[in-house]
């Protein structure tokens, strides 16, 4: 499947649509950058009367061992696929409150190591720039006034809580390979001291 992604990119077609739906609950686009994208996203995550996604997909649901009718699977379909993007790039967030306001889109996530470097306020050792924060609480705050949810990468255990404070939704704490990473290290350092 990932050699048909170019191929089918160059239809202009948005091929992560194209394989993830097959049995998926969610869908996270990274580095959205148009109120376009995000309706085209919609149109292709949801069914009508929301989207044009087709009706092929609880098929290969009932491989993998799910018993859901075909109708029950249609009358669920949107409410039960979360639709999320990630708010990136500078023309994203010049146009983050009608992003959120996209019907169909659920969350606005931010990945911020990739926001700042595109808004031109890198991430560094000193930790987040005043602009870059500015920036996330302006999505945070659109996500809040369309009504939907909002969710950050956060660095550590300070900008999470922070993150908390400010009011987002979702919050990523740890990766798998930080926490066996982090876990290992207990483990040899309790095994050599």
């Amino acid at each position: 499947m990932h050699d048909a992604v170019p191929a089918i990119a160059a239809l202009g077609v948005s091929p992560i649509v194209l394989w993830t739906l097959e049995l998926t609950e969610y869908v996270l686009v990274p580095l959205l950058r148009t109120v376009k994208e995000a309706e085209d996203l919609v149109q292709a995550a949801k069914f009508p009367p929301w989207g044009k996604r087709g009706f092929g997909s609880p098929y290969s649901a009932k491989q993998f061992g799910r018993t859901i009718s075909s109708l029950d699977y249609l009358n669920q379909g949107n409410e039960s696929i979360l639709t999320m993007v990630q708010i990136e790039t500078k023309e994203a967030l010049e146009a983050v409150d009608e992003i959120a306001a996209v019907e169909g889109i659920d969350v606005l996530f931010v990945g911020p190591f990739d926001l700042g470097n595109n808004i031109g306020h890198r991430i560094t050792t000193e930790g987040i720039p005043q602009e870059l924060d500015a920036a996330l609480v302006k999505i945070q705050a659109a996500a809040a006034k369309a009504g939907k949810k909002s969710g950050i990468y956060t660095l550590d255990p300070a900008h999470a809580k922070k993150c908390q404070q400010q009011g987002f939704d979702m919050i990523h704490v740890v990766t798998d390979y930080m926490a066996i990473e982090d876990s290992a290290k207990q483990s040899l350092t309790a095994a050599t001291t």
